[in-house]
């Protein structure tokens, strides 16, 4: 008579059974990955929200160090233009209201 040999038969479920207890086993590690997950999300939202801030602080310094090159410019020709009688004229005429011998000074009265 032939035997049966039942030793190597599995279940059709035992598989998915296998799978279901490694999960049930194992669900922190799960939970752990998504709230990395979440960390990792979050601070990557920080990161780019802090170099938007920088880098519009970055313009408006570049804006400002132009401005006062330009303001530094005129100065040093100020300084070096101080010999010539042209420019302490006009200075005299711009700062002080000074007119020289010769012309009149005419006021505009709203």
């Amino acid at each position: 008579m032939a035997k049966l040999n039942t030793a190597h038969v599995r279940h059709p479920f035992a598989q998915a059974a296998g799978q279901a207890s490694w999960l049930h086993r194992n669900w922190w590690v799960m939970v752990f990955i998504g709230l990395c997950a979440l960390v990792y999300l979050h601070a990557m939202r920080q990161k780019d929200h802090s170099f938007q801030e920088m880098a519009v602080s970055l313009r408006a310094l570049e804006k400002e160090k132009a401005e006062v090159l330009t303001q530094q410019e005129e100065l040093l020709l100020q300084i070096h233009s101080q010999s010539d009688s042209a420019w302490v004229e006009m200075v005299l005429k711009a700062n002080l209201g000074m007119v020289p011998e010769g012309q009149t000074k005419v006021y505009f009265k709203n």
